[in-house]
């Protein structure tokens, strides 16, 4: 009889294999400790630098300088690339193949390459990150697309709805450049791509309108972010803080930058690539002002001095009114300074400067120094606090045209809102020249329009709106025709019936009636818009109805936006 059979070994229980695990894995830490204690008293004998790697922030932009076989046989991994130097970390400092790569890498980057010595343990924590990386060539920074790229996928996408299939039958190198190829076929300003439970859903915002176009498989996703991560100089082992960059597409026509911003969730971080198309700046007529409306903005960019503010929310085209007025008032004449964030287009002859928080230069802070540049005009992204407030208020006192956003639901809000931020009565009312609210409403495709009879009760609606504008307004509405429009949906709009956007508007002028109730400490929002509709203002609603009438766009739009 065998020992086994008289002495049969007793099964571990449950507890006893945590408790040998737990002191496995103590064992192990005990070991790396050590590890990193001898790597770092060898990097001070040899006057070294010394870094620990776990958790340290790797530049993916430094990493691919390293081929990864050759980073395996050197034991050596691209740490941090900055204008200045590249940072390489060196398992052993000593093997004579580490000068020649250093020589190659200088030449290469012409950047001074510095060696940081790591340990064994570190190295291997690093090199994992190379498995993320798809195999691609060499990206020149700022290029992360190339026109030859794009125009071998775009045959295969007519619309964003060929995404779907397409997107299946490409290797993980390409999925990015298809996404993006199928994005500027679609005219799409924003690229959603969201890590689900089961899957990637992937989403274009078009004519500011959010389309499910695409999934994919939940287990390319590491691949997938490693790319995005990779052409927008993120960091790649860095998954629980949001981050942000770009990239930049060359075309022979254009060039078109895309901003990226990563968000950690439950499933994997979500991704939003904003595509910026070097559009110029629209002509005021262009963005759907006409008749008075146009005559009120006119007017009021043509003073020398006072406060000039948009409102409205996240995406209601802000900006591109402002950069529209900007573009009227450039002459060689006039000095114009922007303060923005970020810059979404560059302007001609206009000194654009983006504020940075993390540098301490805010909307205040650089207000201050453009001061002192001598603008004529002066343009600030947007009044958040008191302190930008006062500095806007005084600089439309002394001699400035300043043009600004604030966000509030409609233009007689953005009185009390100043008053709410802190502004002086006395100041704002003195100061304050014209708010104009608006909102962005999709067009109807102009190739598949077609007339639409509403139901009774959306036309009364409509009727109630169109009766209370004020004769003072010069708008006349023929209430016994009116027709309305929708889109069939064609290949020229995708099917969707709508192809670009445009504006409705709600144009407050400051009048001596409005001022007064400023001084008086009665500007209450009802006060101020039932003084604003007996000297003839129209609101969004009515605006965007009157276009509905004239057939550009659909009173579904309208209602969508406003109510």
């Amino acid at each position: 009889m065998k020992i086994e059979e008289l002495y049969p070994k007793k099964s571990e229980s449950k507890k006893e294999k945590e408790i040998v695990k737990e002191l496995e894995e103590k064992m192990i830490e005990i070991r790396i400790k050590e590890l990193e204690r001898k790597t770092k008293t060898l990097a001070m004998l040899k006057s070294l630098p010394y870094v620990n790697l776990k958790g340290f922030p790797i530049d993916q932009e430094a990493l691919i300088l390293i081929p990864q076989e050759q980073a395996k046989v050197l034991k050596v991994i691209g740490l941090l690339k900055t204008d200045k130097d590249l940072r390489i970390g060196v398992v052993d400092p000593d093997n004579p193949e580490i000068t020649p790569l250093k020589a190659e890498l200088e030449r290469e980057t012409r950047l001074k390459v510095k060696i940081y010595l790591i340990s064994q343990h570190s190295f291997e924590i690093a090199f994992k990150l190379y498995e993320g990386i798809p195999r691609i060539r060499k990206i020149i920074k700022g290029v992360g697309i190339t026109e030859e790229e794009l125009e071998k996928l775009r045959p295969r996408i007519k619309t964003f709805r060929d995404l779907a299939s397409e997107i299946q039958s490409v290797s993980v190198t390409e999925i990015i450049t298809l996404i993006l190829a199928s994005a500027l076929q679609s005219r799409a300003s924003d690229v959603h791509i969201e890590a689900e439970e089961k899957s990637i859903k992937i989403r274009f915002r078009i004519d500011g309108i959010l389309h499910a176009v695409a999934t994919l498989s939940q287990t390319l996703w590491p691949k997938v972010i490693s790319r995005i991560k990779l052409l927008s100089s993120l960091k790649i082992n860095i998954e629980d803080r949001p981050q942000g960059g770009s990239f930049v597409i060359f075309l022979t026509t254009e060039r078109i930058d895309v901003r990226v911003s990563t968000l950690p969730t439950s499933y994997g971080e979500s991704v939003v690539m904003r595509i910026l198309r070097s559009t110029k700046a629209l002509e005021l007529k262009e963005l759907g002002l006409k008749g008075k409306a146009y005559e009120l903005i006119e007017s009021g960019i043509s003073r020398p001095n006072g406060l000039f503010v948009i409102t409205g929310p996240t995406g209601s085209g802000k900006t591109t009114t402002l950069y529209a007025i900007l573009k009227k008032l450039n002459t060689p004449e006039v000095k114009i300074a922007t303060l923005e964030d970020p810059i979404e287009y560059r302007l001609e002859g206009i000194n654009q400067s983006q504020i940075d928080p993390v540098k301490d230069y805010t909307f205040a802070a650089g207000l201050r120094t453009l001061m002192r540049q001598d603008p004529d005009i002066i343009m600030v992204g947007e009044i958040r606090d008191l302190e930008t407030t006062e500095i806007v208020l005084n600089a439309a006192l002394t001699g400035h045209l300043v043009f600004s956003t604030l966000h509030t639901n409609d233009a007689a809000g953005a009185i009390p809102r100043f008053l709410a931020l802190g502004a002086k009565p006395f100041l704002l009312a003195p100061a304050l020249r014209t708010v104009i609210a608006q909102r962005l409403v999709r067009k109807i495709c102009q190739k598949c329009k077609e007339e639409v009879h509403l139901d009774k009760k959306t036309l009364i609606k409509i009727e109630e709106y169109l009766s209370s504008i004020s004769d003072k307004s010069t708008y006349k509405v023929d209430f016994k025709n009116l027709k309305f429009y929708q889109g069939k949906g064609c290949e020229d709009c995708q099917g969707l019936g709508y192809k670009g956007q445009i504006g409705i508007f709600e144009i407050l002028s400051i009048i001596p009636e409005i001022e007064e109730l400023i001084l008086s400490g009665q500007a209450s929002e009802y006060a101020i818009r039932k003084t604003a509709f007996k000297a003839g203002m129209i609101t969004m609603a009515q605006d965007g109805i009157l276009k509905a009438l004239a057939g550009i766009t659909s009173i579904e739009e309208i209602f969508r936006v406003i109510e």
